[in-house]
Parts: structure tokens; sequence; C-alpha cells
């Protein structure tokens, strides 16, 4: 786990070197342990690292024995064991322990296919000086962050946006960025807040050569057959792959441990660290003082069963102070607070260990969201592939496109394409033809939400205090698996994750498997009404947030006033417009749009 940063500059520019460092410096918490920089010929590539592979012999960058290929990566290559192995024979053996090494040394014997026989979490950098190209790399679906710049003469790229605004660019709002942001609750990708900067999509690459960008995408989904194969069958797949997915990111030269909230992932993700670890696992968890949100007695329960050394704290509304510091980390708005409480629980885990383990991902794959059931509920299965359609974007919708007409300023709509919005979603849907319904609502959230939002959450708010996060449902076998599912092994007469829950009950016992779900999130609907209605008057309705000139603010009014008297429910929508207005005063605090 780390940060990765670097420049290319098309006429041979050299960038100043106080100026590279600088795109590291600020991203400094990602790798507190080190600063490595490659600087070549018109070209630099940079590392802030966070040692937990080979402390003594992983620092970076890793260069040929020639010293014309040289790697910095960001994350994980969990078999990277097994690979080096396979290279102990070859004249491109290994001499350390270091997975950034296994990665040099099969582009050196494979090229750039290398990729594909990688299992982890990854956004890597390789520049090849005897062709003078720099590829820049993604994982599979986006567990490690990777963003870029271009213009004229320059090509940056880094974990974070900050990164690259720390470079001499013009920091512009994308207004289509904008839309995106209120239609879904988060910025899909490749769009970011910030007009140039492109959020590198999942499973692919990018060469940059003297003729510029030639993108490439090295991993795919679609086209995969579903098996027909007995439950019991499934159940026996299911319970093999997630138990090879948490030996392999059992591998750490660092202590390390697990998130543990009581829920089925969680829970089913300790009790297969417990099975191969010799110790007890360590876990962590917080709770709430609010009876309906607190989670803290399944975690507990949990940990008692697996025989953890548990951790947890109690938060209160105080806790979103935070929420500067989650922006700032996000480098863009996200309407979702439980990126306050995963930082807090991050906090907590820091103070002993620097890696986790956690559950991420299950339920985007296997049909966890209570969202799905509603959805397959309410739909009739005989409409048409567009009229589904249509329902399942407006499960997804925060504010409507109707709403969004009511909220934007008149000149900002005209400017705004909502059509483009919605294709973020529907290119994605509809590139999964040969699958069933279930499956094809599920690859949606699995390449848009989970790199846009959910997997933004843990990799930021665990680098935000130098803890690395490990997830071993988005193992690509994992991943393969459940896309080779019928969906009706997901969501089966109203119970979602049906076969999922089915494999791992004997391990987690029924009461965690078959418990009601609750969002790891904090009760900030009723916190608006009263401990927090000085914040959202400062957020949404003074002077200066009214200065941005996007909004109606009569029906920004309207909506608080309604939520208050509990005529509507407009919590997720207010969270939304205060995030955004956190982002605004750290990111752009003067913009004002202007027609």
């Amino acid at each position: 786990m780390c940060g990765i940063f670097g420049h290319f500059s098309f006429d041979k520019t050299d960038m100043t070197r106080d100026v590279i460092r600088s795109l590291g410096d600020i991203i400094n918490y990602r790798g507190p342990d080190g600063q490595g920089i490659y600087f070549g010929d018109g070209v630099a590539i940079g590392n802030q690292r966070l040692a937990i592979i080979d402390v003594e012999g992983g620092s970076q960058p890793f260069y040929s024995d020639d010293g014309n290929v040289v790697v910095v990566q960001n994350g994980e290559i969990f078999n990277h064991i097994e690979l080096a192995e396979e290279l102990s024979s070859t004249e491109f053996s290994c001499k350390t322990h270091s997975d950034t090494e296994v990665i040099l040394n099969l582009y050196l014997t494979y090229g750039i296919e290398f990729v594909n026989r990688l299992n982890g979490m990854f956004a890597i950098a390789i520049y090849d000086a005897r062709i003078d190209e720099l590829f820049i790399i993604r994982d599979r679906v986006g567990e490690k962050p990777l963003y870029f710049y271009q213009d004229a003469k320059n090509f940056i790229f880094a974990s974070e946006i900050k990164s690259i605004l720390n470079f001499p660019i013009k920091r512009e709002l994308n207004l289509q960025a904008l839309d995106s942001y209120l239609a879904y609750n988060y910025v899909p990708a490749p769009l970011t807040m910030f007009e140039g900067v492109v959020h590198m999509l999942p499973g692919t690459y990018v060469k940059v050569s003297s003729n510029g960008l030639e993108s490439y995408t090295w991993w795919r989904l679609d086209g995969r057959s579903q098996n027909d194969v007995s439950e019991e069958q499934w159940v026996e797949r299911f319970n093999e792959t997630i138990d090879d997915a948490v030996r392999l990111r059992l591998r750490s030269d660092v202590p390390f441990g697990a998130f543990l909230s009581g829920g089925v992932d969680s829970s089913t993700v300790v009790g297969f660290m417990a099975k191969h670890l010799a110790c007890p696992v360590k876990t962590f968890s917080i709770g709430f003082n609010e009876e309906k949100y607190d989670e803290s007695p399944f975690a507990l329960e949990a940990a008692l069963r697996f025989s953890t050394e548990h951790e947890c704290e109690k938060v209160s509304p105080n806790l979103l102070s935070y929420w500067d510091k989650v922006i700032f980390h996000c480098d863009q708005p996200h309407g979702d607070v439980s990126f306050i409480p995963t930082l807090k629980v991050a906090e907590l885990a820091s103070k002993k260990v620097k890696m986790v383990l956690t559950g991420d991902g299950a339920d985007e794959l296997f049909a966890g969201y209570d969202k799905y059931r509603e959805l397959f509920e309410s739909t009739d299965p005989s409409l048409p592939d567009d009229d589904f359609f249509d329902a399942f974007i407006n499960t997804l919708s925060l504010f409507s496109e109707e709403s969004r007409v009511r909220l934007l300023n008149p000149a900002t709509q005209i400017v705004t394409t909502f059509d483009h919005t919605r294709e973020l979603i529907s290119n994605r849907f509809f590139e999964l033809n040969d699958n069933d319904r279930i499956n094809k609502v599920l690859y949606v959230d699995t390449m848009l939400l989970l790199s846009g939002n959910n997997l933004v959450k843990p990799d930021r708010m665990g680098m935000a205090v130098s803890i690395e996060n490990r997830s071993p449902f988005l193992d690509y076998r994992m991943i393969e698996l459940a896309f080779s599912m019928p969906g009706s092994m997901k969501l089966k007469n109203g119970e979602t994750k049906y076969i999922y829950k089915k494999a791992v009950s004997p391990l987690i016992g029924e009461n965690l498997t078959y418990r009601k779900k609750q969002m790891f999130t904090v009760p900030i609907g009723e916190w608006l009404k009263h401990e927090l209605k000085d914040m959202v008057y400062d957020l949404l309705l003074s002077e200066k947030a009214k200065s941005r000139n996007l909004f109606d603010y009569k029906f920004v009014q309207s909506m608080y006033e309604e939520h208050c008297k509990g005529e509507c429910n407009y919590t997720r929508e207010i969270r939304a417009l205060m995030a955004l207005e956190v982002w605004f005063r750290q990111f752009l605090p003067d913009y004002r749009y202007e027609a």
C-alpha cells in the first residue's frame, strides 16, 4: 500500500524536481515510510511507501539491472510468492521478497500482458526507457485509485487528485460531474469534479508516449458464461474461493487485524481468518448510542464466536467534526456519511495494526443490499429491458432528473447534459447482454459504484491514518465466480445473498447470517433536525453557500423545512448538498457560477 505519482513531458521538458517531489509530499500519509523518485529525460515516476511486505528490501522504485525499466506501485500483489517461484528458473529471478520486484520481472519476461497474472489490488506505473513509453495500470475493479491529467505538453498521474492539483493546472468545476454527483450521490468514473482530471477506469491501462495517450481494457467481466450447477456445488465453490482469498490476504510482515461490524461480510472474513491463524484475530468496531444504528452487540457476538481480541468505541454527533477531514482525503464530495465512521474505526485500528481485512465488495457481487430485493419485488419480470432499466435507474437516483431541474439554477441546466449522466449507467447495464437482470444490476454497481464510492471509502479513510485495507471478496476469482453464478442464486424468494448465506451459516452461525442488514452509517437524519441545525444553515443557506449561484436556494430551504417537520425524509439529499459545500470550501473556495 502506497501512493504513486509522476509526470511525462511530450516535448521532453523536465519539470523541476521540487515540483515532482511535492506531488508525493502532499500525499505523504499514504506512504510515510519513505519517498522514492526516478528522474529521467522528461519523465519522473515516484512512490510514497507504506511498508507492508519486505519492510527492509521493498523500497521503490525498482529498476531493471540495466536501469532502463523502472516500476512503482500502490497496492499489494497477493500471489507474489507463487509468481516469484515461477520466475526463479528464468533470467529474471527475484533478489528480494518484494511484490514490486515481481511486477518488474514479470514485465521484463512477458511485457505488458503480465498484468493478467496478478491477483491483487494495484495501481502500477512502469517507465520503459528502451521504447520511451510510460504505462499506468489499474486493477480489475478499482480497489486502488488512479487519476491523470493531460494537456498539450504534460501528462501527470497520481493516486489522489490533490497531487495533480499541486501541479500548476487551472482548477475548474466540471459541471457534468456535478450533475452526476447530484444524480447518484458520488461521481462515477471517468468523471471527476475537476475539469480535465480523469478518474481512470478499473481494468484498464494507459500507454503514454511522444505520440500521446492510448487506452486499453485488459480485463472484462462481460462475455462470461453462466454455470448451471446445484446449490451444493455453488456452496462448495463459494467456500473454497473465499477461504483461499482470505489465506492469500494474510501475507504481511507487519501486525494486522480486521474491521468487524457483526454483519455477514465482516463476520465471514474474520471466521476464515480465525481458521488460518494460530493467534487470535485483532478486531475493531465502533458503535452508536442510538440503538437503531448500533451494530456493536453483533460485532461482540462475532468476536466471542471466533475468540478475537476485540476493541469497540462508541461515537456521538460530534463525529461530524470529521467531515472536513473526510472530504479532504476524498478530493471529491461524497454524500455517503459512512465514510466518517469508517475513518473512526480506521483510527482505532491504526493504534494496534498496520493492515486490516474487510468485507467490502460482497454486497455488490452477491446482491446484499435491500435495494436489490425492493427493485425486483416491485417490477414486472415481463417488462422490456428499456422499461426495466428506467425502473432500475430510479432506484439509483439521489435527485431524479425532475428534481435536478428544480434544484439547479436555470442557467446551470443549460450547460448540463442530463443524457450523459444517464448514459454512464446505461452503457454498463446493456454491456452485459448475455446475463440475467439481477447480474446486470450488480454489474453496474460492481463497475461504477465500487470504484466511484464504496472502494474510495476504505482506501481514503485507511490511508488517512496510514493503514492498509484488503478485501478478500474482491479477489478476481471471487468476482468471476459471482458473475458465473445465476442471479437466482443470489436473490431468491426475497432473500438477499441467498447462496452466500447458505454457504457461511455453518461458520458464522444462523443469528449473524440471517439477521436484518444494517447500513454502516450514522443517524444523521435526526441530527440534522436538532444538533446539526447550525451546520445545515451554514453549509446550505448562508450567503457563502448561496454565492455559488448553482441552485435554487428557496427549493433547498423548503426541502430542509419539510425534513425538520417530518413531512419528507430528505436526509440523503441534504447531506449530499452539505458535503458538496464542504468540498467547495476546501478545493474551490471562491467558486461562483457565471452564466
